[in-house]
């Protein structure tokens, strides 16, 4: 019959399901950890849980998380150090030369993803912001705030990147809709290596901060539209922005 689907009798299912990839327990910790650090939710010099915390947070034998770490290691993402005052503590993202031509390589290659998370981003976080602006509480619009508070603070621009990030994973959150919240993440990941690319500088700072001020404002009013507004005219920015340099490379 035209259009049908050809249906293995024995099951009664299509033939051609993708199998299920069976990801091996360490390498699922490590891929957790590594998106930390590339998210730059942890950054250089921090520590990671201790290997018990660790163990009993993913529910695994610690020679589970040892492996995890061991792989984390051969990236040169973290050390372990022994002794006291020793564990494990993250290397951070490499910034030499060669990796900015790795970033530029790696952008490069993902243009169209890249370009596609820009557009993407543009929908998704101002109507999670439209959201939040109903659905926060005093506990989401107190952690917003200590964000914007260290953020205004601080003179490193890896700690603004990561407060950037946590402001705007903050902002989803505080929607209280896990779609929203889970949708963030990977928009974040995928836009990564591009916004390491940007030049920064303290005006593209402070524009960021006054943006996020104002997106803030917006919540801690309850003001929906004004929560989109703000939103959009924030993440069109970084938009233009992104969009020029894929263009340049």
């Amino acid at each position: 019959m035209p259009g049908s689907v050809k249906v293995n009798v024995a099951s009664g299912l299509p033939p051609r399901f993708p199998r299920i990839a069976q990801t091996r327990a360490h390498v699922y910790i490590a891929e957790q950890l590594r998106r930390e650090i590339t998210l730059g939710l942890l950054l250089r010099g921090d520590a990671l849980p201790p290997e018990r915390e660790l163990a009993a947070m993913f529910g695994v034998a610690r020679a589970t998380v040892q492996e995890a770490v061991q792989l984390l290691q051969s990236e040169g993402l973290v050390e372990t150090r022994r002794g006291r005052g020793g564990g494990t503590f993250v290397m951070g993202l490499p910034s030499d030369a060669v990796s900015r031509q790795r970033l530029i390589s790696e952008v490069q290659s993902n243009r169209d993803l890249i370009d596609e998370a820009v557009a993407y981003r543009l929908e998704l976080e101002p109507a999670a912001a439209a959201l939040a602006a109903i659905a926060r509480t005093p506990e989401d619009l107190a952690r917003l705030n200590q964000i914007l508070e260290r953020a205004a603070t601080t003179a490193d621009d890896n700690l603004f990147t990561s407060l950037d990030t946590q402001f705007h994973m903050g902002v989803a959150q505080a929607s209280h809709n896990r779609f929203f919240a889970e949708a963030v993440e990977p928009v974040r990941m995928v836009l990564r290596d591009a916004i390491q690319l940007l030049p920064e500088s303290s005006l593209w700072q402070q524009r960021s901060l006054r943006e996020h001020a104002r997106i803030f404002a917006a919540l801690e009013n309850g003001d929906s539209q004004a929560a989109r507004k703000a939103v959009l005219a924030h993440v069109e920015h970084t938009a233009r922005s992104l969009r020029a340099l894929l263009k340049a490379l």
